[in-house]
């Protein structure tokens, strides 16, 4: 769940060449093929992944090397945690997270997540920074360059690469070099703002109070959220004793370096929820308020933009770091595989196509959430009492609804002629040999699941498992990096699943 201290978002055209922006150059240059800039969960998991393909890369963050226990997210869904286990983080986040497979929303609509059609048939409940400590042990034992207490002052790219200007500790300056640039470095992206590219949105919800306390009588819930006509609440624990707590009310919107006090936070709860369940020691207060924007363009020349720094919107259904983790598997691989020489660099174009729809989902999804929460009048009110009738009632619609939030609703846009299950996610199906298909996910690889054994050859060792079906399918399935499917067919030979893989795999 990420709330957004917003801005108002730049405007004007995409501009190729920020070259004008560039101070002048310094003498001190290192070159890596590619510079994350921002080091929060999208740009850890990116950079991670490129350098256990073998991709060196740079990643330059403004603040200290310092994990925060601060979080204003704090959900993982299932997709996530889908792509997070094919990294073989999952399990370990599962230990020290809290499993919600039941969520109670506006008193009387509860959310089933127990059929899921994924190995995690619910939602985990963590701060961010236990993601964050997680993926960054990863990023460092795969050998990423931190930068850390390093801002980025400028960047311009041309038909060879990119360069980032940035301004170290200290204050010193120096360039760096790679062939692509990715901007994970949040709403205020310096990377966006060098490229160009306008943040298009506006301000959804003012004055939203956060706050980490504990609770002298916990509710019997472990995730409890309400809205009455003035004000909504939402409660979760961390399972260190602490519990998040979320709130607005309406009529109260100030600005966010407003002092906060437990008081304000305490009436706001007992508003929406009828009471405060003793709410003391607060570890954490804060004010926020929460955006809706996106980047027309995800990418410009050898710049990307992920997480963040694409896409903000308001923290109704925790969707935020969830899709930006989901970003950086869909970039990360595409990356590694056009560096490495495996793919044409038209590849990389169907980042912004595969991705920039999801994002303008989210959105939809979680502003329609947010103001159903804010309804009040008698029209908005009847209209939210009859959209938790139908999802309470009908079982296709809430599934529909649970798969967006949760993201493994998703699939890719196919091309003409494909066979249906290209672009579709694949569960964690089981493989021959006792195993599944997420295990042998992991390093990065494409996956091929046919019914016989396929000899994939010394070259694309390194970066293809063979599997086969542990039922009696006669579907052959090549299973991209990030899970989804990159060709299928219902019957094919060798010389047909060669041709697949000389097209995909490289």
């Amino acid at each position: 769940m990420t709330g957004t201290t917003g801005n108002t978002g730049t405007t004007g055209t995409t501009d190729t060449n920020a070259s004008a922006r560039i101070p002048t150059p310094t003498p001190t240059s290192t070159t890596a093929p590619v510079i994350v800039v921002g080091a929060g969960p999208t740009g850890l998991l990116l950079a991670g992944d490129l350098a256990a393909a073998g991709v060196p890369v740079t990643l330059v963050e403004k603040r200290p090397h310092r994990i925060s226990n601060l979080s204003r997210a704090f959900v993982l869904h299932a997709r996530a945690l889908e792509q997070l286990d094919a990294r073989g983080l999952a399990d370990g986040l599962e230990a020290v997270g809290r499993p919600l497979d039941r969520l109670q929303l506006f008193g009387r609509l509860g959310v089933d997540l127990t059929d899921l059609p994924s190995r995690f048939r619910h939602v985990l409940v963590l701060p961010q920074y236990e993601v964050e400590a997680v993926l960054e042990r990863r990023a460092v034992e795969a050998g990423v360059d931190f930068r850390y207490e390093t801002e980025v002052t400028g960047l311009a790219q041309d038909g060879d690469g990119v360069t980032v200007e940035i301004r170290g500790p200290g204050g010193r300056a120096e360039s760096l070099r790679g062939v692509y640039a990715v901007g994970a470095d949040g709403m205020r992206s310096k990377v966006r703002e060098a490229i160009g590219v306008p943040f298009p949105g506006r301000s959804v919800i003012r004055s939203v109070v956060l706050a980490d306390v504990r609770l002298a009588e916990p509710p019997g819930t472990l995730l409890t959220v309400n809205a009455v006509r003035d004000a909504f609440a939402f409660l979760a624990p961390f399972g260190d004793g602490y519990y998040r707590v979320i709130g607005w009310r309406r009529g109260h919107e100030v600005s966010d370096r407003e002092p906060l006090g437990l008081d304000e936070v305490r009436e706001i709860t007992r508003l929406a929820l009828g009471r405060d369940y003793g709410m003391h020691e607060a570890r954490w207060m804060s004010r926020f308020h929460s955006d809706e924007r996106q980047a027309p363009a995800y990418r410009v020349g050898r710049v990307f933009l992920a997480g963040d720094a694409a896409h903000v919107h308001t923290p109704a259904g925790g969707q935020g770091m969830n899709t930006g983790l989901q970003d950086a598997a869909n970039l990360g691989w595409k990356l590694a595989q056009v560096v490495s020489g495996h793919a044409p660099e038209a590849l990389l174009d169907t980042y912004q196509a595969e991705r920039h729809p999801v994002g303008r989902s989210v959105l939809r999804s979680s502003g329609g959430i947010i103001r159903l929460a804010m309804a009040h009048r008698p029209w908005t009110l009847a209209l939210r009492t009859a959209l938790v009738t139908v999802l309470d009632g009908v079982a296709p619609v809430r599934r529909r609804a649970a798969g967006r939030i949760t993201g493994i609703g998703y699939r890719y846009a196919a091309p003409r002629g494909a066979h249906p299950l290209v672009g579709t996610r694949v569960p964690d199906v089981a493989l021959a040999g006792g195993g599944r298909l997420y295990e042998a996910l992991r390093g990065g690889r494409f996956v091929l699941i046919a019914p016989r054994s396929h000899d994939v050859g010394p070259d694309r060792a390194g970066r293809l498992t063979a599997a086969r079906w542990a039922s009696d399918r006669r579907t052959a399935v090549l299973v991209r990096p990030d899970g989804h499917v990159a060709w299928a067919a219902d019957s094919a030979d060798a010389a047909a699943i060669e041709s697949a893989l000389a097209a995909h795999v490289g």
